[in-house]
């Protein structure tokens, strides 16, 4: 068979080829095997070219087909794809047709309008968005910035602060975070309080505030509030704000006075210990007054000649040096009688110091004091008396530069000596080195010296007694307040000074504890007092939250950067974060009636201040306890509102003793109860919501303890679901009236009632055959209502516009079909 074909087939190749070659119009060619193999290799390239995207094609209809796609129509739906970003008519349309110009015109118009409505929906979503990122992010950097204790201070406290959670209910500890001196001070600070709130007088914060120091017996801390009281007490100037009453002329002298004043009165003093200290030596006499005291300090501190000191002796004492001690004593009637027992060794001195001690502002007369001044030059700068030179640069304010070091070994020394000379008017004759104004001595003291110069750490008391005699307030409480220990002295001092509005504050809540503004005056420091209270508080707030109220009331005129009232809002951290609700802010009587809290003296409408407190509290998602604060605002609408989102996820829970669901439930119906009893009630869904759920607690109670019948009923009354085929459609309508806190709950309202109607089925196909008190034909038309019932659940379920939760659908159709 095989050896016919191939024969065959070699007899049409012979008769092929003689035909091939009686054809004398085609060349003769001859190929070898190999040549025939490439010219095909190259008509197939040639033909692969042409036809691969066809091959492409094929290959990609057979893959995706083989999967269940209509490659066909995916090209299609891809072609009619366009990738325009802006609006064109939506088909193209004849110069002549008119109808279809106006249709793409108004089309495109709408989706003009839509589109543009929609790029303003993003644009004011990214800006709320972004508002309350700026709020968050400004609390969230001002609790950054409280950690802070002082300017300049780079260091944070990375502590993590205890976030409130509604599921924890301890409470603070029963100790008191308060040292003695803090308890003296807030016991204070309370006596103050009550009087402002009683509307009694004002009585003097600084003298409350001193009178702690008297009984702690500390002679620094005694000192340091003599001094307060003595830089205070000025005559405060009519200005807008304290800051043109600080910088005011007036005020800057009067601040001066008091500090020479008090560096006197102290002078004074330690002479006098001095010299009862060693009276043998003192030699007193009986005689009284500064002069006397004078001379028998002179025994102790200059018991034999001193060379160089010049114009002789005073009952054998240094001239020059009885007129400085006496001077510095703040008496310059002794002194002047010292001048007039010397008066013929001291030249015109006598007439200049008259004219010093008889002019209300200490300072001579321009002509009388250039003339001083130029005999100071000629004659006395070099002198080797350093009593006699530091007299004369006292009452002629000169040589400003010479520190008196002889003289003035001590910073208090030094310290009146400098504000002796400093000037207030402005005076063109004058050379700078005898012109010395407050700003320049501030500058000096507080950032020339420093800290270091005086050993602050190791001399607080007398690194703020420097900044504070030179009217550098604010420089001084920032700087005491740094210090541990003196913290509670410093807040004090500036409670008292912003009581009186001397106190400079920092325009921003933001801002550093001491810091400078630009458009400030040279020198001038401002406290954020507002944060320096909070830094102090934050101490106690949690154990001692009536004390720190006493604090907060200070800030009951105070501003945040958003406008909020800065006591409020303390009032609303502090409750939330002590959680002492009840104590703070009063508590509901059974009756319903207000038991007053501690915040109730302090304001007279209470309300306002629960209501942001229960803002706060909601806001932090402490839900019961904004519950139970709107409820003492008496604001129905909230208390119902947020009762119905407790309400909702536990409704179809288990009842357990203890449990949340428990605790929600007895909540809501004292919450009922007490609105019925006083006839309250709440925006007309809300309300309806809040009954509906305590009902349907009251239905799965039932369902959950077996109780089937009751448990019908229940659900019959209420008319939630569907119980016959009439009564679908006005369900359903019925259904778009309710709030998302019920629907949230009809999956598993449906469940339960379908379990109902499956476990009633049940229970009668498992009853005794028919009887006479129970004729069959009953029994068939229970049945058949069973199972019409349960067909009503389905096709409720079917039209209802809602996406019911997991399987319940599967579920529901599941117990029908095994109903028939």
């Amino acid at each position: 068979m095989d050896a016919e074909g191939f024969g065959e087939l070699l007899q049409q190749a012979e008769q092929l080829a003689a035909e091939t070659e009686a054809i004398s119009e085609l060349p003769h060619v001859e190929r070898n095997l190999q040549e025939i193999q490439q010219a095909g290799e190259r008509l197939r390239a040639r033909t692969l070219t042409r036809t691969s995207q066809e091959t492409a094609d094929v290959k990609a209809s057979i893959l995706l087909g083989s999967r269940g796609l209509d490659i066909s129509h995916i090209s299609q739906r891809l072609e009619s794809l366009s990738a325009a970003t802006t609006f064109e008519p939506l088909e193209p349309v004849k110069d002549t047709d008119i109808q279809g110009f106006l249709k793409n015109e108004r089309d495109n118009a709408l989706l003009s309008a839509i589109e543009e409505s929609r790029r303003r929906t993003f644009a004011t979503a990214e800006e709320y968005h972004r508002e309350s990122m700026l709020v968050e992010w400004e609390q969230v950097k001002q609790r950054i910035l409280h950690t802070l204790l002082a300017s300049g201070e780079d260091a944070l406290d990375f502590t993590q602060e205890a976030e409130p959670s509604f599921l924890s209910d301890t409470g603070p500890s029963g100790r008191s975070a308060l040292d003695s001196v803090e308890v003296a001070y807030g016991r204070q600070i309370y006596v103050f309080n009550e009087k402002i709130v009683n509307g009694h007088l004002q009585p003097s914060l600084g003298d409350l505030c001193a009178s702690v120091a008297e009984r702690l017996d500390d002679k620094n801390v005694s000192e340091m509030w003599a001094m307060v009281k003595q830089m205070t007490d000025v005559l405060l100037v009519p200005a807008r704000d304290a800051l043109n009453s600080r910088t005011s002329v007036e005020m800057q002298m009067a601040f001066v006075s008091r500090a020479l004043q008090f560096l006197e009165q102290s002078y004074k003093n330690y002479t006098m210990v001095t010299v009862f200290g060693n009276l043998h030596q003192a030699q007193l006499g009986g005689v009284p007054g500064t002069y006397q005291l004078v001379r028998s300090f002179l025994n102790i501190k200059l018991p034999g000649p001193v060379p160089g000191l010049q114009d002789g002796e005073v009952e054998g004492h240094p001239v020059w040096a009885l007129i400085y001690y006496c001077m510095r004593c703040g008496d310059l009637v002794a002194a002047m009688q010292v001048v007039n027992r010397a008066q013929h060794q001291l030249g015109e001195f006598k007439n200049w110091f008259q004219e010093y001690m008889n002019s209300s502002d200490r300072r001579l007369a321009p002509t009388a004091e250039n003339k001083l001044r130029l005999h100071y030059r000629r004659a006395l700068r070099n002198n080797t008396d350093p009593y006699k030179r530091a007299v004369y640069c006292l009452i002629g304010k000169c040589d400003i530069t010479d520190n008196h070091g002889e003289v003035a070994d001590k910073t208090e020394d030094y310290l009146w000596l400098k504000l002796n000379q400093v000037c207030f008017e402005e005076d063109s004759t004058s050379s700078p080195q005898d012109r010395l104004t407050l700003p320049q001595l501030q500058k000096q003291l507080l950032e020339d010296y420093g800290e270091s110069h005086f050993a602050a750490g190791q001399q607080p008391y007398l690194y703020f007694q420097v900044l504070f005699l030179t009217a550098q307030f604010e420089a001084a409480v920032a700087f005491l307040f740094r210090i541990e220990r003196l913290r509670s002295h410093a807040v004090h001092v500036a409670l008292v000074l912003y009581e009186l509005r001397l106190l400079l504050m920092s325009s921003g809540q933001s801002a550093r504890l001491l810091s400078q503004e630009p458009v400030d005056p040279p020198m001038i420091r401002r406290l954020n007092f507002i944060r320096l209270l909070m830094l102090y508080t934050r101490k106690f707030e949690s154990t001692d939250p009536r004390e720190a109220l006493q604090y907060f009331y200070f800030l009951r005129n105070e501003k945040d950067s958003q406008g909020e009232n800065m006591f409020m809002r303390c009032v609303s951290e502090l409750v939330i974060e002590s959680r002492e609700f009840d104590m703070l802010l009063g508590r509901l009587e059974k009756d319903g009636s207000r038991k007053p809290g501690v915040i109730d003296k302090f304001a007279g409408d209470t309300r306002a201040i629960i209501s942001t407190v229960a803002r706060e509290a909601e806001n932090k998602g402490l839900f019961e306890e904004a519950v139970k604060l709107y409820e003492l605002a008496k604001n129905p609408d909230k208390v119902m509102g947020l009762m119905n989102k407790l309400l909702s996820p536990v409704v179809s829970q288990v009842s357990a003793p203890q449990s949340n669901k428990e605790r929600l439930k007895n909540m809501a119906l004292a919450i009922a109860e007490r609105y019925r009893t006083q006839g309250i009630s709440a925006e007309k869904s809300v309300d309806s919501t809040f009954y509906l759920l305590l009902d349907l607690i009251t239905f799965f109670d039932e369902y959950h303890a077996a109780h089937v019948d009751r448990a019908y009923d229940v659900m019959e009354r209420l008319k939630l679901v569907p119980l016959s085929q009439d009564s679908v459609e006005e369900r359903v309508t019925a259904f778009i009236n309710f709030s998302d806190e019920v629907r949230h709950n009809l999956s598993e309202v449906l469940l339960a009632t379908m379990n109902i109607l499956f476990t009633q089925y049940k229970r009668l196909k498992g009853t005794t055959p028919a009887s006479p008190a129970r004729p069959q034909r009953a029994l068939e038309d229970r049945d058949s209502q069973l199972r019409t019932q349960a067909r009503a659940l389905i096709t409720f379920a079917g039209m209802i516009p809602y996406r019911m939760a997991g399987d319940t659908n599967a579920r529901l159709v599941q117990m029908e079909v095994l109903m028939n």
